[in-house]
């Protein structure tokens, strides 16, 4: 499998490359400043590139970019894509130390949709920057999507991340929930002083 992940010098974004090179995974890390991107794909042992060249020839890019930057992202490299493109950022607000999902009435995912010519999947909202950094962690991952290729690709790929299951939620509507599981997380973290993550029961 070949991944790029547009954002990959963030910290989400260097976990996910952390793993799935760990996995065996070709990945290609996307930046605005290809000096960044080079710096960060030495240190996980991947290539680096500006985010218009990493998108060539991949089977999914993931846009790993924050929630304010990934709509001008994916408009920035819609005219280059071939592949399925993965939205995994959240809109958050912060209230009295709380998180909250932005008011809108659709997800970024759906927005990001409405300006690329490829199929969007939503997904691995559930999943912490450090502990993919460290090992798969012990939990499941939920992806959402309409186009059935894409989401094969997307759940193969959420799939070498974890222990547990990657888990077909639905179609990209359902990312308006994942989104606001995302604040939910934050809030549990943030409470317990811990770093949750989820697991589905009763599955076969």
């Amino acid at each position: 499998m070949n991944v790029a992940i547009l954002g990959g010098t963030g910290p989400f974004g260097r976990g996910l490359a952390t793993r799935l090179v760990d996995e065996g995974v070709e990945v290609v890390i996307g930046s605005r400043d290809p000096d960044r991107a080079r710096e960060a794909a030495a240190e996980i042992g991947c290539r680096g590139l500006r985010n218009e060249a990493a998108v060539a020839g991949m089977d999914i890019v993931i846009l790993a970019v924050n929630a304010e930057a990934a709509l001008a992202t994916a408009g920035a490299v819609r005219d280059l894509l071939r592949s399925p493109l993965m939205s995994v950022a959240s809109e958050l607000e912060f209230a009295a130390g709380r998180a909250v999902p932005r008011a809108s009435a659709k997800s970024l995912a759906e927005r990001t949709a409405e300006i690329v010519d490829v199929p969007v999947v939503s997904g691995l909202h559930s999943l912490a920057a450090g502990k993919l950094a460290r090992a798969k962690p012990d939990e499941d991952a939920i992806v959402c999507g309409g186009d059935r290729e894409a989401m094969r690709v997307a759940l193969e790929l959420a799939q070498l991340l974890i222990a547990g299951r990657a888990i077909d939620v639905g179609p990209l509507s359902v990312a308006r929930a994942l989104e606001g599981l995302t604040a939910a997380i934050l809030n549990v973290n943030r409470r317990y002083k811990t770093h949750a993550g989820i697991r589905f029961t009763g599955l076969p």
